[in-house]
């Protein structure tokens, strides 16, 4: 298992907050992933406007996961609706 760390942005709007992290904690626990660290940094604006979207709630995950698993994550993903964007990248 690699560690990796994953950013992910989330809707202001509560209920897509909540249901877009049980859905990412759920999708994440069924790939086997071990989330080691969560960190919840806040609302902030975006760099740009994404889906008439000019602010975001971000939380970064600390996780070890199987490579190949990342693959299938990103495809699963792209599919939740209550994601703004994500992004995985390996450490070390």
């Amino acid at each position: 298992m690699r560690q990796y760390e994953l950013m992910v942005i989330f809707p202001l709007e509560e209920d897509q907050h909540t249901a877009g992290r049980e859905k990412l904690l759920n999708d994440l626990s069924a790939a086997g992933a071990e989330i080691e660290k969560t960190d919840e940094i806040g609302d902030r604006d975006l760099a740009y406007e994404i889906d008439k979207r000019k602010r975001g709630r971000y939380t970064l995950f600390t996780l070890k996961v199987e490579p190949a698993k990342v693959a299938s994550l990103n495809k699963i993903f792209k599919l939740n609706g209550n994601l703004v964007r994500y992004l995985f990248v390996r450490l070390g």
